[in-house]
């Protein structure tokens, strides 16, 4: 009997035309087992509000962890067992609508895949906190909690509308996969599905425990005891006097040169976790990381490329001509609005040699994104692109097959989010106009920038897992048509962009869903109350440490070795000041120092060509088809924030969890790489956590000595040209 059948052009199969798909995902369900239980809500609000309070309260740190899902995936089911055990079964409201049962039997798969949605929300960091810092205590301007919390909840929740929309085109395609789900398919799996156990051989359940206390152990050490376990840059100690070597040798302000760091927080905090990377990706990432960090930077600082030496060879900050630190208070108005005259006064920002290239580079990855995929994946997402709009045949794969037991969820409840979304943005804008500068209509087109992208975005990274980012489109759009105001750059970016970004996060569970057979209703209920109570968590939490924390974020004025320097807020805060105070045409434009750094664009253009023609001309050669451009070229997206030392830990431990372990112990590496990650997330979090509050606020529990000096090279950040002169450092 042929598995395969074709009715009135749709082609059913038994199998997923997908080969990793095929591998990982269970082509079998169980409609009969209970999802929306009491066990679920509890696990999941949890799991939600816990993670959401702690990588908030990480975001402000130089380290900040993020605890991904995994954490919570994974220590949720030995409550999750314990509560079958130990709950009563006896059902509540007889005989009534609300029946329910505290213990519905057994803790199953689908319950755990709906706590997992929730801890995804509270996993995904909100965006638009990034606004209420810089405001509050970058600009030093007053900002309400009312207009705070309305940008940080819509911008979660807006997201919900375009997914809505393009689910049909997004979520049931076969061709539509999600690499990135058959991760947490895989554990998954593994922590439900029964293992045999050879004696003397741990669980996966024992392991993760073990791990996490572990990691709860060696943390009070590395994060009170020794911080200097965070930043070893032993090349500073050895020339402790010489600018050039703790340039050359700093992890955190230089070029990082055999520094280190033995931290889960410093290792996985800007790159996340290196246990999940692919071996391939790292060796893009570690390819691209060198060429910029110890070719373009050194090259271009040491041939004094728009004066590089007059500025830290290192630094996201702005400066003036002489090298002093920019100050950007004075160039604003009493509006919030740029000083002409102040500025003509202060003259042009100037950007480190590393700042600027990163910008660069961010422009060449935009457009090497485009190209590459064009090249690479243009045909194959062509034939989907007919297969979605009922062009050809389209595949209904088993798993699609299967969902069709369950109701799907009604358009309108997708439009009324949206609507009510959008209405709330408005008000927002309009009402709060004078601390949120963004007008009505500016609203609406960052809304049509989402919504235009949201399916192309949507198609590339559903099958090639490369996910081009809005916000450089958004800042330049705004940039230009509504200069010399910050905060409504910052609003449009994030409006434009982060409200795409999520709906793709959205339609990403729902495939999630999808694969794991759970009730499409199910899964927009868990993502709608997940994505508010993380929204709320995140805003309450981001407040509460402005109000309780002195001088956080302000780095002249923190105490030394001060874990709270904001770093992600610091790079969003000059973001800002570039796009939305100046303008890109006083930066990148006719007006600008760095109007050849728009060459980068033309670069990323044309780069992924001769990849493809090399493709081409050697298809046999493998290690030619695994360049991607797109990941080797915005390997430093994230620095600044993230420093060498970041970069250098994490691709150590991922060379050696995705190359040496998964090469040479497949079964280990099958059976508890992701718990292993999972552990280290919660046990460095849960400690951290501890000695922040518990310590951290009270300066006579610190421990001052020479293992809490973290980096130990005060000099990198010095300027090398003659006659500059920056307090504590050496003038030449």
């Amino acid at each position: 009997m042929s598995s395969t059948a074709e009715i009135e052009g749709v082609e059913a199969t038994d199998k997923s035309p997908v080969q990793q798909v095929e591998m990982t995902v269970p082509t079998t369900d169980d409609p009969t087992l209970p999802a929306v239980t009491f066990r679920m809500w509890v696990l999941g609000l949890i799991s939600c509000v816990l993670l959401s309070f702690i990588n908030q309260f990480y975001w402000y740190r130089n380290n900040p962890l993020n605890v991904s899902s995994i954490a919570a995936q994974v220590v949720v089911v030995p409550l999750g067992r314990l509560m079958a055990r130990t709950l009563p079964t006896r059902p509540f409201f007889q005989g009534t609508r609300l029946q329910f049962t505290m213990n519905p039997g057994p803790f199953n798969i689908k319950e755990h895949v709906l706590i997992t949605i929730f801890a995804n929300s509270g996993a995904g960091s909100v965006y638009a906190t990034h606004i209420l810092s810089a405001v509050k205590l970058y600009y030093k301007r007053e900002i309400t909690f009312l207009p705070a919390l309305i940008v940080m909840l819509t911008t979660q929740v807006l997201g919900f509308g375009w997914a809505g929309i393009f689910r049909k085109f997004l979520v049931e395609p076969a061709e539509m996969w999600w690499p990135g789900t058959l991760v947490q398919v895989s554990l998954f799996r593994a922590l439900n599905e029964k293992e045999k156990r050879a004696k003397g051989q741990v669980s996966r359940t024992q392991f993760f425990i073990i791990v996490m206390v572990l990691a709860f152990a060696y943390t009070i050490f590395s994060g009170y005891f020794f911080q200097m376990l965070i930043a070893m840059s032993w090349v500073c100690w050895a020339a402790p006097k010489t600018v050039f070597w703790q340039q050359l040798g700093s992890g955190v302000n230089g070029l990082g040169l055999g520094s280190f760091a033995i931290d889960w927080s410093a290792i996985s905090s800007y790159l996340g976790t290196p246990l999940a990377s692919p071996w391939f990706a790292t060796a893009n990432i570690a390819i691209g990381y060198v060429l910029v960090m110890y070719v373009v930077t050194p090259v271009c600082y040491y041939l004094n490329i728009y004066d590089a030496k007059t500025f830290p060879i290192y630094s996201a900050h702005l400066f003036q001509s002489n090298g002093e630190k920019y100050d950007i208070l004075s160039i604003i108005d009493s509006k919030f609005h740029l000083d002409r005259n102040a500025y003509a006064q202060a003259g042009p920002v100037h950007l480190s040699t590393f700042f600027a290239v990163t910008y660069g580079l961010g422009f060449a990855t935009l457009t090497a994104t485009i190209v590459h995929v064009v090249l690479f994946n243009g045909s194959e997402i062509w034939k989907q692109i007919k297969a979605v709009f009922g062009k050809g045949t389209k595949k209904i794969d088993i798993h699609t097959r299967l969902m069709t037991k369950y109701k799907s969820v009604p358009m309108w409840w997708f439009l009324v989010v949206l609507l009510a979304n959008i209405l709330l943005s408005l008000f927002a804008c309009m009402y709060y106009n004078q601390m949120l500068q963004l007008p009505w209509w500016g609203l609406l087109l960052a809304c049509v920038i989402a919504f235009m992208f949201t399916l192309p975005i949507g198609i590339i990274s559903a099958t090639t897992n490369q996910t081009p980012g809005l916000n450089i489109i958004t800042e330049y759009v705004i940039g230009y048509i509504y200069p010399e105001r910050p905060v409504a750059n910052m609003c449009f970016k994030v409006y434009g962009y982060i409200s795409m970004t999520q709906a793709l996060t959205f339609l990403q569970d729902f495939k999630l869903g999808h694969y794991m057979k759970i009730a499409p209703r199910a899964m927009f209920m868990a993502q709608v109350v997940g994505s508010v109570v993380s929204a709320v968590v995140y805003t309450g939490t981001a407040w509460f440490m402005m109000e309780s924390i002195p001088n956080l974020c302000d780095s002249a004025n923190l105490s030394k070795g001060s874990p709270w320097t904001c770093p992600n807020d610091g790079t969003f805060f000059t973001a800002s000041v570039i796009w939305g105070l100046l303008g890109p045409r006083r930066i990148f434009g006719n007006l600008g120092e760095y109007g050849k750094v728009n060459w980068f664009f033309f670069g990323g253009a044309i780069a992924p060509v001769f990849a493809w023609l090399a493709h081409k001309i050697y298809p046999d050669t493998k290690w030619i088809s695994l360049i991607n451009l797109p990941v080797l070229i915005g390997a430093t997206s994230m620095m600044p924030p993230a420093s060498s030392v970041n970069f250098n830990s994490w691709l150590i431990c991922a060379f050696l969890s995705g190359y040496v372990v998964y090469r040479y112990r497949p079964e280990w590496w099958k059976r508890y790489n992701y718990v292993t990650s999972g552990g280290l997330d919660a046990g460095s979090a849960f400690l951290s956590v501890t000695i922040a509050i518990v310590m951290q606020f009270n300066k006579g529990f610190m421990v001052d000595w020479w293992g809490n000096n973290v980096d130990g090279c005060p000099l990198a950040s010095c300027p090398t040209a003659k006659g500059i002169i920056v307090d504590g450092c050496p003038v030449f």
